[in-house]
């Protein structure tokens, strides 16, 4: 059977990586849009309400009007901006978040593509929330290390130009504690409280890593690094994108560096316990362009088509 799709902003960085996905596949009919009419309503109107699948890949206010255009019941729509991921009509798009999440999945039309650092945060703190080995009210602080990739097309144009010395060293940002992954990470994971959230781009292309330290002190009696790593390990038992690494992972130790790229090119998410008597540090690591956008709508198309989950990916 040949499913109708198409990608409404298909010449962003998202948009592109959802094409390369796709461009392989004998199942899927990719409908294109004259580039003179991109900004054409009508003409996007029809494409959208002719695709089984249509992926939003547009700023949030743009994300919203095209999804206003939709009238056809069957399309599915598939937004990877942060217009939705908070709205309880759509469907957030992890189909890892919990139980019962692909049938959700499965059976919704409007679905929220996750962000690149909510993605990783999520995965390693709704477990943990959910088993109480977190509390829901505990001050969580995390930093993310990401590729400028990240940035969109503007950020990649500015590295690939070069010529600025800043751009040789990390860069922190988000300094007003405002950035816009954190509804969602709330949201998705059972905390009370947003997290004190830092992230930093640094000088390389894709790759990302979110770390949250936690102490047990501030955890129920008798959780430690290894209760917090074996309950990742029976969450996560059999999926097939999520892989907890052994904890205190000895090959990370040997080489004495974490390897944030370590995941590039694959829709993989990577999780790790690092724990000391008094301490653990998680870290969760995703190609911000694979399972943190393009990857992972694919995913989900995958999942609500009822077809190979890891299909193209």
């Amino acid at each position: 059977m040949t499913h109708v799709v198409f990608v409404d902003g298909q010449e962003g960085t998202t948009g592109l990586r959802i094409h390369e996905l796709l461009a392989a596949r004998r199942d899927v009919e990719v409908l294109k849009i004259d580039p003179d009419r991109r900004k054409d309503a009508a003409e996007r109107a029809k494409l959208l309400n002719a695709a089984d699948v249509a992926f939003l890949c547009l700023p949030d206010a743009a994300a919203r009007e095209a999804a206003a255009l939709v009238t056809n019941p069957r399309t599915c729509l598939i937004d990877a901006s942060t217009a939705h991921r908070t709205a309880t009509d759509w469907v957030f798009g992890l189909p890892e978040l919990a139980p019962g999440q692909r049938e959700r999945l499965r059976t919704g039309k409007r679905i929220a593509n996750p962000g690149c650092h909510a993605s990783a945060f999520i995965l390693l703190l709704r477990p943990l929330v959910d088993a109480g080995l977190v509390p829901a009210s505990l001050p969580v602080s995390a930093t993310s290390i990401t590729g400028f990739s990240g940035g969109g097309k503007k950020m990649i144009e500015q590295y690939a130009a070069g010529g600025d010395a800043r751009l040789q060293a990390p860069r922190p940002y988000a300094l007003s504690l405002a950035h816009k992954h954190i509804p969602e990470m709330v949201a998705h994971t059972g905390l009370h409280a947003r997290p004190l959230f830092l992230p930093v781009v640094g000088a390389f292309y894709k790759g990302l890593a979110v770390s949250v330290p936690l102490h047990y002190t501030q955890l129920p009696a008798g959780v430690d690094g290894a209760a917090l790593h074996a309950a990742l390990e029976r969450r996560y038992a059999g999926e097939r994108f999520v892989r907890v690494m052994p904890l205190s992972d000895p090959a990370t130790l040997e080489d004495g560096f974490f390897d944030v790229q370590g995941c590039n090119d694959t829709n993989r998410v990577d999780l790790f316990v690092f724990a000391a008597a008094d301490q653990a540090l998680l870290i969760a690591r995703l190609d911000n362009l694979g399972k943190g956008a393009s990857g992972a709508a694919v995913q989900c198309m995958n999942v609500h088509l009822g077809v190979d989950e890891g299909l193209g990916l």
